[in-house]
């Protein structure tokens, strides 16, 4: 019982946070402006730390496939929240289709930002000509005829036009997050119902959101690398602005899914209005 008081309590506080007007309005601000800033934290941190060694656990088990782990969580809680509120599993299914349409989104940017650097990009061996080699600054051969796969299997160095697709699918994700869970605090201010289990995946949500936040963080100050990680982080703005700000917002129709929460939340306004009729009937009786 303890357990679940805890678990209401936290749930329904970060749900009023994060369906509140001044989050909604100015997550992305923040975000810009780490993204803006967060490199400058780079001056303070040791490069000592476990998290600026890439092989740490962190990277290699969510920021590869963050992705997929967005996906799970996400989907998970949008298909439970509309499905226990309308039994339906076609609308259900349209407002996971937002999820659909972002991942092909991120998919078609992540091909063109590869052929971006493969068409802009130029093989490179380095040239060991002594322990003597400045650091960072090794003398590179021109490799010609070589693509960017062949060049790295081959153990050289492939240089290029290059956005940081890190960076681009944390900023997508954090947004996404934060557009699909802003609709819980309405819901549960409107009375609607809400389990355990649609609890806690609401809460796997909010951590997964603030652990994107903190790897966003890490990668700006343990790697940075400007203004790769600016535009990838600009570019995975301008997809959210794109999606949710514009074409959701159409409505929904067979080529549109609709903005989050379109026709979930108005439970309580439903239940005023079958209350008044009953007594209305009462009244006549």
């Amino acid at each position: 019982m303890f357990l679940y008081t805890l678990l209401v309590v936290l749930t329904d506080l970060a749900a009023h946070f994060l369906g509140s007007t001044v989050f909604r309005q100015h997550f992305h601000l923040l975000l810009s402006a780490v993204l803006m800033f967060g490199p400058a934290l780079s001056f303070w941190v040791s490069q000592h730390s476990i998290f600026a060694k890439r092989s740490h656990f962190l990277y290699r088990l969510f920021l590869h496939s963050g992705w997929g782990w967005t996906c799970i969580f996400v989907g998970s809680f949008v298909f439970l929240l509309s499905f226990s509120i309308r039994r339906s599993f076609s609308l259900s299914m349209r407002h996971l289709s937002r999820l659909g349409v972002t991942g092909a989104l991120w998919l078609c940017f992540c091909k063109l930002l590869d052929l971006l650097e493969n068409t802009t990009g130029s093989c490179f061996e380095p040239l060991l000509s002594g322990p003597e080699v400045v650091k960072d600054q090794p003398l590179l051969v021109l490799r010609e005829g070589l693509s960017k796969s062949e060049c790295i299997k081959a153990g050289m160095v492939w240089s290029g036009y290059e956005v940081s697709e890190d960076v681009f699918l944390l900023c997508l994700c954090c947004l996404l997050l934060a557009e699909e869970t802003a609709v819980f605090g309405p819901y549960l201010s409107l009375g609607g119902d809400s389990d355990a289990p649609l609890r806690i995946l609401f809460l796997f949500c909010v951590l997964l959101l603030f652990l994107w936040i903190f790897l966003l963080l890490c990668l700006l100050a343990y790697f940075p690398q400007f203004p790769t990680q600016l535009l990838g982080g600009a570019l995975g703005c301008l997809s959210w602005r794109v999606l949710y700000q514009g074409w959701y917002r159409l409505g929904p129709s067979w080529f549109c899914p609709g903005r989050p929460g379109l026709g979930l939340l108005n439970i309580k306004s439903r239940s005023n209005e079958t209350q008044n009729m009953k007594l209305g009937v009462d009244h006549i009786h």
